[in-house]
């Protein structure tokens, strides 16, 4: 059951496709009717809070993208989206603002605080018997969900916020990409290296060095001086190009994008009706007002510019909005300086003039001084900041809709709001080569499900700081698994391309072996979008009677059949893992060379070298893998290799389509697969592969 709370006059955010068949009430006074929760106005701008009392066990799931472990109870989040790729244990903000969480123990329920503006979630933090939510100023939607298992509240909830985004099936192979691929030659390069090694690899995604003067939609003469010719050169070695578009639309007179923009007044405004200008990647920029209809439509046309050139994969970046400075406070700075030009700075002195210079980046004054047409209403960018970076990708993908009706276009974003999932994906923001983002990589991908996002994945490797080559191994040892798997680093750090490190042979394993389980990714990927399911689940959400499977951090099912125990320590040649219930380990170090055995339920220590990947298959479960190959495009679905723990009869059923068609349906791509106890098998459904037990 759907409960729905109006709490005064929220601005809409078309996070939902269904809420009018829910029966709702609106709010008018503290208390007034909301089951579990205890409500109160607080501060002086009437900010709301709603406490629920805790049961000492109770565990909470959710929150999408966000810091520390699956178990959210204990710490207190903002969703605020923020840029800001430090994100350490004691950060409350993200990228992302997914207000989505599921209280599971004494009571079990789920909560989705439909509201763009801050909300603050204290999940124990203060009082650890207590959950508090604050929603700051401006109205907004309270849903409540109850009865059934956590893992039906999550259907629930995942079927009126609507379907998933499904990307091209060559989004599912291996990405590369760097900040500092200047030119043609450095992107040849890359794919060269690929393909001498024959390690497999699907696309090369371009950061902001490909366009002229950082200009979104623009394409550098000098580096890439016939880009269509360029595009198709990659295209027949079977590589996609997946370049990046910024929020900010760089001030320069003669440049169309600019001029056209100020002319039809897309660009968000001051109160006095002035543009706003903040800075960015290319200096002095306005944001496109993507919450006004008109102007997303017309910055969605834009990408028609690249489409025309052979492009059909962006993503979008910097679209918190990010802002290095707002123009009017930046002056305001300078002035400051003055004061101190010439003085012997002390300790106080020194902190003031480091924090006016640190205070500039997303400064969320800033953020407080422009404003959306938005319905007919003039809306304060604070009151619905969380969901620009959500309509920055809503104007591309309704865009792709109008430009490429019939075609599925690669689309992720950094910042985004529940609702954003019908429309790409995401990745989880700039990162760290850290051991500690490994392992929150893991642990942010069952709330991302539980939200929608299932095309996601984190930077493999880590954006900022140096990668060592035992990091970078362990970490695609989970990115086999992930949707979005992408290889990135910044400019300035030290070099992550595997070809890079001393043992090749190694990375070609752990990515050939991407290709070789992506019969069971991509169709686990597809049937958990069709069905409005989860793809990466928490050992709890598939045996929720056993209380230990509810303590366990650092596991996760990947669909029904499988579990994976990724290393994320470094230097571990194994780990401790915890088994449900009997399982068959896979130990694999590539397509062609993998071992088994059946270990019982209970606690257990792997062993793990680092070329080694652990796959558990549940007993009665079936996984097809295929025999590999260097792009997507080669994978032979015609003849699968089984892995399995059958002991009477097991069944798979394998999704499989064109990849390419946006109009597609779970049965019409199904085929099932029976294996038996006596080690027969028997197929039936739109493919006839042939299959061997492993």
């Amino acid at each position: 059951m759907i409960r729905k709370f109006i709490f005064g006059n929220p601005i809409e955010t078309e996070a939902l496709v269904d809420s009018q068949s829910i029966q709702g009430m609106s709010v008018e006074k503290p208390g007034q009717g909301i089951p579990h929760f205890a409500a109160r106005l607080a501060g002086e701008e009437s900010s709301w809070e709603l406490a629920l009392d805790m049961g000492e066990r109770d565990i909470i799931y959710g929150l999408g993208e966000n810091i520390r472990g699956i178990n959210k109870r204990g710490w207190i989040y903002e969703s605020n989206c923020t840029d800001d790729p430090v994100h350490t244990e004691g950060r409350r903000e993200l990228y992302a603002a997914h207000n989505f969480f599921l209280v599971d123990g004494r009571e079990r329920l789920g909560v989705f605080v439909d509201a763009p503006q801050k909300v603050t979630f204290d999940f124990g933090y203060s009082r650890r018997d207590r959950l508090v939510v604050t929603v700051d100023p401006g109205g907004f939607v309270l849903y409540i969900l109850e009865g059934g298992s956590s893992r039906q509240i999550v259907r629930e909830f995942r079927g009126i916020i609507g379907r998933s985004y499904i990307p091209p099936r060559w989004a599912f192979g291996y990405g590369q990409s760097r900040w500092g691929y200047m030119c043609e030659d450095d992107i040849r390069q890359v794919v060269r290296e690929h393909r001498k090694k024959g390690v497999g690899l699907d696309s090369v995604y371009m950061d902001i060095d490909y366009m002229e003067d950082y200009k979104d939609f623009t394409v550098n003469q000098e580096r890439f001086p016939d880009f269509p010719r360029f595009v198709q050169e990659m295209r027949d070695q079977k590589v996609h190009l997946v370049p990046i578009i910024d929020a900010g639309v760089k001030i320069q007179e003669g440049y169309p994008v600019y001029e056209e923009g100020v002319k039809e007044g897309y660009f968000c405004k001051k109160e006095d009706q002035t543009e706003f200008v903040g800075g960015v990647w290319p200096g002095r920029v306005h944001f496109p007002d993507m919450l006004n209809e008109k102007a997303r439509a017309w910055f969605g046309d834009q990408y028609k510019f690249l489409l025309d050139q052979g492009i059909d994969g962006f993503w979008n970046d910097m679209n918190e909005p990010a802002l290095f400075y707002g123009e009017d406070h930046l002056a305001e700075v300078f002035e400051k300086l003055e004061e101190y030009s010439g003085q012997e700075l002390d300790i106080q002195s020194f902190f003031a003039v480091k924090d006016l210079v640190l205070g500039l980046a997303g400064r969320k004054e800033d953020y407080r001084t422009f404003y959306h047409e938005y319905r007919g209403q003039r809306v304060r960018h604070d009151r619905v900041h969380n969901l620009y970076g959500y309509y920055m990708t809503r104007a591309a993908g309704e865009a792709f809709d109008r430009l490429k009706p019939d075609k599925r276009i690669l689309m992720f974003s950094r910042a985004s709001y529940v609702g954003m999932h019908r429309y790409g994906g995401l990745w989880t923001g700039d990162n760290c080569s850290w051991w500690s983002h490994l392992l929150m990589n893991l642990q942010m991908l069952p709330g991302l499900n539980m939200c929608g996002f299932l095309y996601s994945g984190a930077d493999l490797g880590g954006f900022g700081d140096d990668a060592t080559e035992d990091l970078l191994l362990r970490w695609l040892e989970l990115g086999i698994f992930v949707p979005l798997m992408r290889n990135h680093s910044a400019k300035g750090t030290r070099r992550q391309e595997f070809y890079g490190f001393d043992h090749a042979e190694d990375f070609r394993g752990i990515i050939g072996l991407r290709y070789g389980l992506l019969p069971y990714l991509y169709s686990e990927f597809m049937k958990a979008a069709l069905t409005g399911d989860m793809m990466f689940l928490p050992l709890s959400f598939v045996y929720p009677e056993d209380p230990e499977a509810a303590g366990v951090e650092d596991q996760l099912m990947v669909g029904d059949g499988m579990m994976i125990a990724p290393v994320y320590r470094q230097n571990a040649r194994g780990r401790y893992v915890y088994l449900p219930e009997d399982m068959k380990l896979y130990r694999m170090r590539g397509v062609d060379s993998l071992e088994s055995q059946v270990l019982p339920a209970g606690h257990h220590y792997v062993r793990a070298e680092l070329n080694e990947v652990l796959v558990f298959v549940r007993r009665g479960h079936v996984v097809p893998m295929s025999e590999g190959g260097c792009c997507v495009e080669d994978v032979d679905m015609s003849s699968l290799r089984l892995l399995h723990f059958v002991e009477t009869e097991g069944v798979y059923e394998l999704y499989y389509d064109d990849g390419e068609r946006k109009d597609v349906r779970l049965e019409e791509g199904i085929t099932r697969i029976l294996v038996r106890a006596d080690k027969t098998v028997e197929t039936e459904g739109l493919l006839s592969p042939r299959c061997q037990l492993i």
